[in-house]
């Protein structure tokens, strides 16, 4: 045991140790003083910064021998602690003892300072923010929740649904003009157009189909028939045209498949046999539509090859009736067969010729110079050759032929005429070939509307999907009622 002026605390060796250590008991402990020496003069702390010009509190006076101030007897109760955990430790051998002897005197050891121990947090209890997030969630989820159930189970009309289905297709057949002439191409086998396609699902959801279907069938009185009773899902009877175009693709979902080309739709009315109507009228409508697309394409297929036979005709045209004009002006049917007329008669004469020089010849052997054979085989010869001199005028630069004019004249006009004739008729030909080819190739690319399922008739009512909808409401409302919730609360923990 350690001796220090002052009450002091004895803790023996032998004592039981407490749960809490000495630092957490005291926020600071005062150094110990040696044990050699006696309670003298006390000294400042080491850790404690000197301050001039101050006097030292009463727990830093000085004491005389045998005297002790209240700040001794406050060192010594918080030393006393320390003491006994060196006592514990070992009075001779301990690492404390050590650092205490080696530092000198009465200096202790440095002060500790332990964690602030805060009071446990009292219970929760319900405050005004608390109350306003039930009372959100009753008035955005739950409240809507229930009208909407109410109105799909109370007012909400049944629906029913017809569907029909169908693609756009192109022949593939072999034409005659292919087989004979091998003008045509090819093609691969018969397949939908995914143009046409495109141009029939956006007619469908156009406003000329909602007109047209509107003139056959009276939409408005169709679909306002359950207004009063359900304006969510009906239509009102005063809407516009363009009104009932954006009720129409509520009513009319098409699903389309772009790579297929395959288009199917599904109809919604208030009874088995509209919803069927409506199906069918808009099959009708599209039936028309590639129909009138089809009739375009193939009439741009054959305008061209159709302009260029109609010149080649009016030319085939100009040049028979330039020929014709020709024949009746010069009164000469065929010039080839003239002038080979003519030249028949030109040999039938030279024959006549030398048969008359043959004959004269064997006179003037026979006869005697006054005989009158010879005169007349003389005057024969002289006839047949005056006969071919003239004949042979008609071929020349100053010949006239039966309209008066040069024959030479009239035979290259005539040769001209024959050659655009020909060239006409050739021109002709070659355009009927390609009006033929043309057509042929736009029937063999002509679109239709096959139809791979027929309008049907609904047996029970499947829409509105009640529960679906009941539960998107409860959904997107309780997303709604959270996000303004951790928008609330970011705000309100704002500093």
């Amino acid at each position: 045991m350690s001796e220090q002026s002052g009450p002091v605390r004895v803790v023996a060796d032998n004592a039981p140790e407490t749960t809490r250590t000495s630092e957490e008991l005291t926020p600071e402990v005062a150094p110990a003083q040696s044990p050699e020496k006696k309670s003298g003069p006390s000294r400042p702390s080491p850790g404690g910064p000197k301050q001039p010009g101050k006097r030292p509190g009463p727990g830093g006076r000085k004491s005389g021998p045998g005297q002790s101030g209240p700040g001794q007897n406050r060192q010594s109760e918080k030393a006393a602690p320390a003491q006994s955990g060196r006592a514990r430790t070992g009075a001779s051998g301990g690492l404390g003892g050590k650092k205490a002897a080696g530092k000198g005197g009465g200096r202790g050891p440095a002060a500790r300072r332990t964690p602030v121990v805060r009071p446990v947090a009292s219970p929760a209890r319900v405050k005004r923010r608390h109350w306003g997030l039930v009372f959100g969630f009753i008035l955005m989820v739950i409240v809507p929740v229930l009208a909407a159930s109410w109105y799909l189970h109370e007012r909400a009309a049944d629906q029913y649904a017809s569907t029909v289905a169908f693609t756009v297709r192109s022949e593939d057949i072999s034409s005659a003009v292919d087989i004979l002439g091998g003008l045509g191409t090819a093609l691969g086998g018969g397949g939908g157009g995914s143009s046409d396609t495109d141009i029939l699902y956006e007619f469908i959801r156009s406003q000329e189909l909602v007109a047209a279907v509107d003139a056959r069938l009276n939409l408005r009185e169709l679909y306002s028939r359950h207004y009063r009773t359900d304006p969510v899902f009906g239509f009102e009877p005063s809407g516009t045209i363009e009104d009932l175009t954006s009720y129409w693709r509520r009513i009319v979902r098409i699903s389309y498949d772009a790579n297929s080309g395959l288009m199917e739709l599904r109809v919604l009315a208030f009874t088995p046999e509209e919803a069927k109507a409506v199906a069918e009228a808009i099959y009708d409508e599209s039936t028309r539509m590639i129909n009138d697309l089809s009739a375009i394409a193939r009439e741009d297929a054959t305008s061209y090859a159709r302009e260029d036979l109609d010149l080649s005709v009016e030319r085939l045209k100009e040049a028979r009736e330039a020929l014709t004009a020709f024949r009746i002006e010069n009164q000469i049917v065929d010039v080839t067969a003239d002038i080979q007329g003519q030249m028949g008669l030109l040999n039938t004469l030279q024959a006549q010729l030398a048969e008359a020089l043959i004959e004269y010849d064997l006179l003037q052997n026979t006869a005697r110079d006054s005989d009158p054979r010879v005169e007349q085989a003389e005057r024969r010869i002289e006839v047949i050759e005056a006969r071919i001199d003239e004949e042979r005028q008609k071929f020349g630069a100053g010949g006239a032929g039966p309209s008066g004019e040069s024959y030479a004249t009239t035979v290259a006009e005539f040769e001209r005429l024959s050659v655009d004739r020909e060239f006409a008729e050739q021109a002709y030909v070659a355009a009927l070939s390609a009006y033929d080819g043309a057509r042929a190739e736009a029937n063999r690319q002509s679109r239709y509307l096959a139809s791979y399922i027929a309008p049907t008739l609904a047996e029970r009512a499947e829409f509105p999907q009640r529960s679906l909808i009941v539960a998107l409401v409860a959904g997107f409302a309780f997303l709604l009622w959270s996000i303004l919730s951790l928008i609330y609360y970011s705000l309100r923990d704002r500093p």
